[in-house]
């Protein structure tokens, strides 16, 4: 499905249940509103009351990026982030989460490299978060 509109949001949008948003292609203005609980992740695709599809890009943003080629060390960086109940994306022997600087401290202290990027950041949903089954936008023209 090809989409007559993108918007490019940082994480803390894209868990909004209602947003008011400018789209980045046109000199429109668009309202959003999702379930409660719900997250868009990067690539979600809206469709308004008129038919028209809105993609949703994960902007670059501010991240820490926490990686190791050890499995074990890995896994422990996973288990000691998710008990602090951080928003962390899981990547091939790399953790992404919203730049914290302790954090950062606590694993380089564990022995993983950590680094300071910008980039999309598409966090791990939950293993008891609801889908995406409604989403709205709507549109009204800037005069």
């Amino acid at each position: 499905m090809v989409p007559d509109h993108t918007v490019a949001l940082a994480f803390d949008k894209r868990v909004r249940g209602r947003l008011r948003i400018s789209l980045d292609d046109a000199n429109l203005d668009a309202g959003i509103d999702i379930e409660r609980g719900a997250v868009l992740s990067d690539g979600a695709l809206l469709a308004s009351e008129s038919g028209s599809i809105l993609k949703v890009i994960a902007a670059p943003e501010a991240v820490s990026v926490a990686a190791t080629e050890d499995s074990h060390l890995f896994a422990r960086a996973c288990y000691h982030v998710g008990n602090r109940h951080t928003q962390v994306q899981i990547g091939n022997h790399e953790l992404v989460y919203l730049h914290d600087h302790v954090l950062d401290e606590m694993l380089v202290g564990l022995g993983l490299t950590v680094s300071f990027e910008k980039r999309a950041f598409d966090p791990e949903n939950g293993a008891y978060a609801s889908g995406h089954s409604h989403h709205d936008h709507h549109h009204h023209h800037d005069q």
